[in-house]
């Protein structure tokens, strides 16, 4: 995980929490029905909106996308530098020798249909397509959880009706004004919660995360293609650095 994201957890939920204790207590905040009402329709709606696979799904992207880091763009020249080097001094076939220590299976994928003597254009074309569709996966998982960040506060608004009502059905019972009053506010605070500190941060993120992973495909298959042309590694290092701002370009 990266540090704005640990950094924005604490902040977010840290003062919240924080504010709650000086004012009372978490227990004044606990509604069991309110929660109901608001997570619980929330994924309700939510799956109604979308497969249940897809539903489901989401948590692993999420998951990928906020504790996998990516191949720094500079380090990901410097491998590709050495695997030009490599290829010119042994040909392309030492390459597979050093997929060994490669972890990134888009780049291992590439470099062996290089390998394998596939023409450049077929490899850009089965990568092009590799790429669109994990661009599709990430975009998903943004458009659920903005899906979910538009439910919540929708959900916490019918739980404070609920709420009213069930007040104003019952008043000439002060002993049950206050607890009608409390899923009446807490639903909206639930609501409020779920929607601008979990639901809409973590579609941002996703869709920060699917530019960052498109930009170091877009770099990877750039790289194969001048792998697969036989490129000088300085003309293939200039190509890959066209895709960094000059602030952030290290010559290998």
């Amino acid at each position: 995980m990266d540090i704005a994201t640990v950094l924005g957890v604490f902040s977010a939920f840290g003062l919240v929490f924080l504010a709650i204790f000086m004012g009372g207590g978490v227990q004044l905040f606990i509604n069991v029905q309110a929660l109901m009402i608001v997570v619980g329709g929330t994924l309700g709606a939510t799956m109604i909106n979308y497969p249940l696979k897809e539903v489901f799904g989401v948590f692993s992207v999420v998951k990928k996308a906020l504790f996998t880091k990516n191949i720094v763009s500079n380090d990901l020249i410097k491998i590709f530098m050495n695997f030009a080097h490599k290829s010119r001094k042994e040909g392309i076939l030492a390459l597979e020798s050093e997929l060994k220590q490669v972890k990134d299976n888009f780049l291992i994928k590439g470099v062996q249909l290089s390998i394998d003597g596939l023409e450049p254009n077929e490899i850009r074309d089965i990568l092009d397509t590799e790429l669109d569709f994990i661009k599709n996966r990430h975009q998903l998982g943004a458009e659920i959880f903005t899906t979910m960040g538009a439910f919540a506060p929708a959900l916490g608004m019918i739980g404070t009706l609920i709420g009213l009502v069930q007040m104003l059905q019952s008043m000439e019972d002060p002993s049950t004004i206050g607890p009608a009053m409390a899923v009446a506010l807490l639903t909206t605070f639930y609501g409020s919660i779920m929607a601008n500190i979990i639901c809409m941060p973590i579609a941002g993120k996703l869709r920060t995360r699917s530019r960052e992973e498109a930009l170091t495909k877009e770099i990877t298959i750039q790289g194969i293609m001048s792998l697969s042309s036989g490129d000088n590694p300085r003309i293939l290092e200039q190509k890959l650095q066209a895709f960094i701002p000059p602030n952030e370009r290290r010559s290998s």
